[in-house]
């Protein structure tokens, strides 16, 4: 009787197990349609606000699960020179993870590439939702990946703590 209750139990850890690496991996991400006009923004250092940029090739993933699971890549013809004067660098730029399937980002490589000065992060839009930053990186020769980032206002307000007195309220519920 204990060997069929341990196979029992093995089964149910492993199809639980399996389950859940499917629902993390695949289950809750879609694939963004492309608009082809605003896909790509960037936050101007004279309005502060954001705004479209030229790109070509965009294909995005997200999840309704998280604030900080979308992930883009795409093709700018739009060089790092011109790109720093006109828009807003983003300093704490920390590629985030995507699925090994979303082939076209690496986190790794991404970082790598920022922090060889192959590559320059964008604030792409402050806040995208409460505490989250979408992040818009820009290698030399054209290649961009976008990711949401939490900030400095909602890593503080995530932990539990009040929120800054420079930051923003957070809505009800934080």
């Amino acid at each position: 009787m204990g060997k069929i209750l341990a196979g029992v139990i093995l089964v149910t850890a492993l199809v639980a197990g399996a389950a859940m690496y499917y629902l993390q991996v695949y289950h809750f991400y879609e694939n963004v349609a492309a608009r082809g006009t605003d896909d790509v923004q960037l936050t101007s250092l004279v309005s502060g606000k954001a705004e479209p940029v030229l790109y070509d090739g965009f294909e995005a993933i997200d999840a309704d699960s998280s604030p900080i699971r979308y992930r883009a890549c795409f093709t700018t013809t739009m060089s790092n020179a011109m790109l720093s004067e006109t828009y807003e660098i983003y300093e704490t730029a920390e590629p985030l993870t995507a699925p090994g399937w979303f082939e076209c980002y690496d986190a790794q490589a991404i970082g790598l590439a920022l922090e060889e000065g192959r590559a320059l992060a964008y604030l792409g839009q402050r806040d995208v939702s409460y505490g989250v930053d979408r992040v818009v990186a820009i290698t030399d020769d054209g290649r961009g990946f976008v990711w949401h980032q939490i900030n400095r206002c909602g890593a503080v307000v995530f932990d539990g703590q009040r929120a800054p007195d420079d930051c923003p309220e957070p809505p009800k519920g934080y």
